[in-house]
């Protein structure tokens, strides 16, 4: 099983890409993806998992607005997530992913991240739409 200090090896070779990352407590680290997506992707080493998870925007309170926006989620859920599944935390639209440590390597790490923030590249615009404001 891979250790705190594997994932942020992994980390570490994210770098390279222009990622930045900061460990705010031991086994929990936020990363900036850098480039134009300003969203924070926070990793977590929860044994026997990693947890990689993104705020994406807070619920509507508008309830038909945020019944719009749960159905398009669960069509985005079942049909353009590759890695990861949006959900709901508290007021919190989330993407989030959970890779067992048991056999991870670099490249499903990898592809994981790369995963969620090609995705959130993507629908953010269509988001924005849903949000207070608007």
């Amino acid at each position: 099983m891979l250790t705190r200090e594997d994932i942020e090896g992994f980390l570490d070779r994210l770098s390279a890409e222009g990622v930045s990352y900061e460990e705010i407590e031991q086994g929990l680290w936020i990363v900036r993806p850098g480039g134009n997506l300003e969203l924070d992707v926070v990793v977590h080493y929860s044994p026997p998992v990693v947890l990689l998870r993104v705020k994406v925007m807070n619920v509507p309170a508008d309830d038909g607005r945020c019944a719009d926006l749960n159905r398009r989620l669960l069509e985005l859920n079942a049909n353009d997530l590759v890695h990861g599944a949006y959900g709901i935390s508290q007021d919190s639209i989330v993407l989030t992913e959970a890779l067992e440590l048991e056999h991870l390597d670099y490249e499903e790490f990898l592809a994981a991240y790369e995963s969620m923030t090609l995705a959130l590249a993507s629908h953010l615009r269509e988001f924005a739409s849903y949000r207070e404001g608007r």
